[in-house]
This record gives C-alpha cells, structure tokens and sequence, in this order.
C-alpha cells in the first residue's frame, strides 16, 4: 500500500468515526411514553404527556394489548407498534417498542396494566442512515465515479430524512470563482442549468456565499432574504422556500464546493438538521477530494508516459542520425578513395590545365578528374569540384574516356 493510499484509509476511518457520532445525534433524543391503566375498561389512571400526545388521553389504538394483559395477567412486548400522527399533509407514520405488564394488587389479582414504551422510528432511521452512508464510504474506497457517489449521496438524504427536502452539491472549479452542477437529482432541470456556473461571492445566494465566506449560510427564507434577491424568482418557479448551504472544505481548506439542502417552505434548521449537515458535507468531501487526487494521479501518469514516450522518440532519432550519419562518413571515405584512383588512372591522360566546373565564377585549381553524365557532357575538375558535382548532380559518375560537357553544370 502506498503513502497515499495508507493516508487515504485513516482519512476514510476519521470520517466514518466522526459521521458515526454525528448519525447518533441526527433525530434527537427518542420518545419515552408511560401510563398507568385502571380496571377492565383501561380507564387511565396517570400518563405523561408524551403518552397523551401520541395515543390520546384514552390509550387509542391499544385496546387489544390492553384486553390479552388484563386477561392473562402475562406481561408482553410488542416492537415496531405503528402510529399514525396528524393528518393531511401534516400526517407521519412513527413506531414504538411497547411493553405491557399487568397491576396487581395485595391479594395478586390482575386490576390494571402499566405501560412502558420508547419511540423507534428514530431508531430506525439512524440505522438506515448510518447503513447507506457507510455504503457510501465503501464506494468513495472503492473509487466509484465522482457523480454516481454524490447522486447516490443526496438520494440518500431525502428518502431517509424525516421531512420533505432536496439535496444540491455544487463543485468549485480550480480557482475558486464559480460554481458547477454535481448533483441535486430531484430538483428541476432548469433549476440546475441557471445556476451551474454561479460565481463565488457575498449575496450570492445561499451557496455562492457559502463558498465566498467558508461558513455555513443559513436562508430560513428565501422570499425575503436579500442573499437572493437575484435568484427569488428562480427559486419561486422551482418551489423552494429555504436554502442552508455548507461550504466542502479539502483538508488542507481549500474550497471543494458547496452542501445545500433545500425545502419546499420556509424552515430553520435544528440540532438534527446540523448533524445531518455535518456527516454528509464531510462525506462529500472525502469523496470529492478522493477525486481530485484521482485525476492528479492519472494525469502524471499520462504526463509520465508522455515523456517517457518522448524520450524514446529522441533516442530513436539520435540513433537514425548517428546511422546516417556513419552511413554518410563511409560514402565519403569510398568517395575519396574512388577519387583517388580516378585521379591517379587519369593523371597521364591529356586534359586542361585548370578546373572546368568552376561556373561563372571560375576556378584556379587544377584540373585533375573528369568527370561525366549519362547524356553524354563531361568535363574535368579539381577534386572539390569534382566532389560537389558528384554529390549535387544527378546521374554524374567519374569518366574513363572523352564524353563532352556538362552543360548545365558548367553554365550554372
């Protein structure tokens, strides 16, 4: 395991350490209900208030309970008892864990029955909770891609917290000046075009001055608060009425984005609402830093294996260049060689005093190859002359015997 790698997993334990205390805290303390009931009709004899308001003041909905402990004089429990509070809109399903035991008097018999329960459905939700964020935390080490981590991360949220809310994640670009969508699955799409791209600053809404300040922004109202004044309008066709956004900080606070979770109506957070906040602004941060270092690491690879790729290329070409350029020193030394014979071979042959193939120009030295082409021109040279024409003219090669002129060459 590398550096990285080992710093990542105690990062990854200090946020599930941390997130774990956070979830226990997310719904508050759970109900405790009591009450004591009097004779077969359950009249009820004392209860807390707790009691009175879940069951009402007459114990609804227990009456079977009530009959079998009365009856059989045997305590029981019943777990995940469901109640249904309020109504309309208002109404929420809630469970308790229940236990009834019977009341005796002096002589044994069975005269009443007491009843002792405590609230489940907090429970429940924190279980559930703290199951799909360590889910999460598992794909963050699994690195998951960036998107379906934060997608999976705000359904999460709203399907398991208590009340109606919509989660957005916006991430910070490189410099720190705007925003960019990463995911808010159940708001509208219009909602996310507008604002993908906000900038970074004061009054910019919840989340662009979240991401100015580096602080949590708490909009209990978005229809009057002048943060969003720019963006009411916006907010009122896609039907929010508060906005708290919470700043994702890197370790070492640089800006990462922004955790918003939004509601239908205007609403302040409590002490749940800012445990939640925690556990999942920390956990998209692990994420969204895990990405980064991701990406860090794929492009040095890439720039790695650019280079690495470079360097072969250059060898490549210094050892073509080094061929040729061997390949070019051993045509000279035969070119030489060959020259040396011509010149030789010819000495005693009759031919000009001076160089032929100096041009216009002329040239003084003497004349001692000749030199010719397959169309018949040939003429005599110095040995550089000679050299260069046999370099720069096609199908010239050193003459035996009298061919004529290179006309072309010599009138250059």
């Amino acid at each position: 395991m590398t550096h990285g790698e080992r710093a990542a997993m105690r990062a990854f334990g200090r946020q599930e350490q941390t997130a774990d205390e956070d979830v226990r805290a997310l719904f508050g303390q759970s109900t405790a209900v009591f009450a004591k009931f009097t004779g077969p009709a359950h009249v009820v004899e004392t209860a807390n208030a707790a009691f009175q308001a879940t069951f009402g003041e007459n114990g609804q909905g227990l009456g079977t309970l009530l009959d079998e402990v009365y009856r059989t004089g045997e305590p029981r429990t019943d777990r995940d008892v469901r109640v249904v509070l309020g109504s309309g809109p208002h109404e929420r399903e809630v469970s308790f864990d229940l236990t009834c035991e019977p009341r005796r008097g002096a002589t044994g018999e069975v005269h009443g029955v007491r009843v002792i329960g405590v609230e489940t459905t907090q429970v429940k939700h924190a279980q559930r909770l703290m199951a799909e964020h360590r889910a999460l935390l598992e794909q963050i080490a699994r690195q998951a891609p960036l998107a379906e981590v934060l997608d999976g991360m705000a359904r999460c949220i709203e399907e398991l917290a208590p009340v109606e809310l919509y989660v957005s994640v916006l991430l910070a670009d490189p410099d720190g000046l705007h925003l960019r969508h990463g995911a808010a699955p159940s708001l509208p799409a219009f909602y996310n075009e507008a604002i993908d791209g906000i900038a970074t600053g004061e009054g910019v809404g919840s989340c662009g001055t979240a991401a100015h300040r580096r602080e949590p922004v708490i909009v209990t109202d978005i229809a009057t608060d002048p943060f969003w004044d720019d963006f009411r309008d916006l907010a009122g066709r896609a039907g929010l009425g508060s906005c708290w956004s919470t700043p994702i900080l890197a370790r070492d606070g640089s800006l990462l984005g922004t955790f918003a979770m939004y509601h239908p109506a205007a609403r302040a957070p409590r002490d749940n609402d800012f445990a939640l906040i925690r556990v999942f602004a920390g956990t998209a941060a692990l994420a969204i830093e895990r990405h980064h270092n991701e990406v860090a690491r794929q492009a040095a690879e890439a720039r790695a294996e650019s280079a690495r790729a470079a360097l072969a290329a250059a060898v490549r070409a210094e050892r073509e260049l080094r061929a040729e350029a061997e390949r070019r020193a051993d045509a000279a030394a035969e070119l030489t060689t060959r020259m040396q014979a011509a010149a030789a071979a010819q000495a005693g042959a009759p031919h000009p005093e001076l160089c032929q193939l100096g041009g216009q120009a002329g040239c003084t030295a003497a004349a001692e190859l000749k030199v010719a082409d397959s169309w018949g021109d040939s003429a005599w040279g110095c040995p550089a002359h000679v050299e260069e024409v046999l370099i720069h003219v096609r199908s010239v090669f050193i003459a035996g015997e009298e061919l004529g002129g290179l006309a072309a060459y010599l009138n250059r």
